[in-house]
């Protein structure tokens, strides 16, 4: 046994001056952008009275930005079990476990062995009868990691797993996006579906005025066929938003795993009762892209590019690998632990590369290649993120202005149609301004709130592509 202390010894002073590492020294590339997010071209928001600065929030924080009751509970359910989202979280697990088994290779494989044999010779006069035990405990070809090869193996199997699982954040967060877009389209649809019912209405109403003026020698074949062909063209509006808002409701079943019921989605909801993000920041420091799960993944297999600069590095060197063992032998069971007899077992082996015909330098530089091209995937990636957040601040302002601009459109319609239908009772005007007013009411409704629309879902593409949203801290 005594042996046995002595091999481990020997084995944890080679553990101790193992480990040297050749990969170099990591350094994080420059933002390749601009250091505030914010359009110089646009006029400066106005200040939302928020004072200190601005930080990235995670994809868990999403129900700090969602706060709409049904649009949380939609959200729950699809993190819960959306397919797309379950197999991401399945391939996290499996880069977890390849990280592990490429950590297990820097300590070395203990196993042991028993053995016993019992042998009887029946030549010769006499019957002899021999037993042979033995146990042994060893470390088989354990390499000593003098130059980092496995210690830089580990590193990049343990990036390559970050940055699985920072896409899964990513995943996370497109769910939660993608969710809140569905559930603001399906609203929006349902609201369409329902300014075409009330304008088949509207044109119903003309068509029977136009009919009874007709009859009564006022109105003319022309004034009749053109109320027909604008209550039939309503209607075919009417059957494609229906067709929408069950298209629609299917995706959100899709979207979150499961057969919604009547009664999570709101029965008289409208758009504008939701609310999805606080007010928005007019500018941020671009080192908040930094934050975002997409670039943190970029930057971990950069980093795992560096470690496999390393291990290439160090394969120009020896590997040295370790047999070593100890164990008792004896020839009665009995006395297997009495110190009756000893064995051990030191074979240490060396290789050197010698001649590889250029093999290991292609691979060195094959590695060092895949770093310059993770930089450069590591910058268009900041880039990428620069443009999609200073657009979404765009649009903060742009959208305001626009749809100030709509709204009065839509009053001035309403206007329009009221006093062409007073007019066209009170015979002065044709049916013509008529028909035109109710065109023009229809067309404004339907633009202000695919606007509105598009307003919400530019804060929620906001949220995304800050990388989870954003929370106001104070200095």
């Amino acid at each position: 046994m005594k042996q046995i202390v002595k091999t481990c010894v020997v084995g944890g002073l080679f553990l101790a001056l193992s480990g040297c590492s050749m990969a170099p020294v990591y350094q994080q590339p420059q933002l390749p952008v601009a250091s505030t997010l914010q359009d110089r071209y646009l006029e400066t928001l106005p200040s939302s009275g928020i004072t200190g600065h601005m930080e990235s929030m995670s994809g868990a924080g999403w129900r700090e930005v969602f706060t709409d009751p049904v649009l949380q509970q939609l959200i729950a359910m699809a993190l819960q079990n959306n397919r797309d989202l379950r197999e991401t979280a399945l391939n996290v697990e499996a880069y977890q476990a390849q990280y592990r088994i490429q950590k297990s290779n820097q300590l070395p494989t203990v196993s042991s062995e028993g053995y016993g044999s019992k042998q009887r010779n029946l030549g010769g006069a006499g019957h002899t009868t021999s037993e042979t035990y033995s146990l042994q405990v060893r470390v088989t070809a354990y390499e000593l990691d003098f130059f980092g090869r496995v210690k830089n193996l580990k590193d990049q199997a343990l990036e390559q797993y970050l940055a699985m699982e920072e896409a899964r954040k990513s995943a996370e967060i497109s769910l939660v996006a993608e969710v809140s877009r569905a559930y603001l389209t399906w609203l929006a649809d349902r609201e369409l579906l329902q300014i075409t019912q009330d304008t088949e209405r509207l044109e119903a109403e003309s068509y029977a005025l136009v009919k009874n003026r007709l009859d009564g020698g006022v109105a003319t074949e022309l004034d009749l066929a053109q109320a027909r062909s604008s209550l039939e063209g309503v209607r075919a509006n009417l059957a494609m938003y229906r067709r929408q808002v069950a298209q629609d409701y299917h995706y959100l079943n899709l979207l979150t795993g499961t057969s919604l019921s009547e009664h999570v989605l709101p029965e008289k909801g409208m758009l504008h009762d939701v609310k999805p993000l606080a007010v928005m920041p007019a500018s941020l420091s671009s080192s908040v892209l930094l934050q975002r799960p997409d670039i943190i993944a970029a930057e971990h297999e950069l980093k795992g590019a560096n470690a496999n600069i390393g291990a290439a590095r160090a394969a120009f060197f020896p590997t040295i690998s370790l047999t070593a063992g100890a164990g008792v032998v004896s020839t009665d069971l009995s006395d297997l632990f009495n110190g009756s007899s000893g064995s051990w077992l030191f074979a240490p082996t060396i290789t050197v590369p010698i001649f590889t015909a250029g093999r290991l330098q292609a691979e060195l530089d094959v590695a060092q290649i895949e770093k310059e091209r993770y930089v450069v995937r590591y910058e268009q990636a900041i880039q990428t993120a620069f443009r999609e957040v200073s657009d979404a601040l765009v649009a903060v302002e742009t959208y305001e202005k626009q749809l100030l601009a709509q709204k009065g459109n839509l009053d001035a319609s309403e206007q329009y149609f009221q006093h062409a239908r007073n007019r066209y009772e009170e015979g002065v005007d044709s049916f013509l301004t008529l028909l035109d007013a109710q065109r023009s009411l229809y067309s404004s409704r339907q633009a202000y709130l695919s606007l509105n629309l598009a307003q919400l879902e530019n804060q929620v593409n906001l949220y995304k592509v800050l990388g989870g949203g954003w929370k106001e801290t104070t200095e």
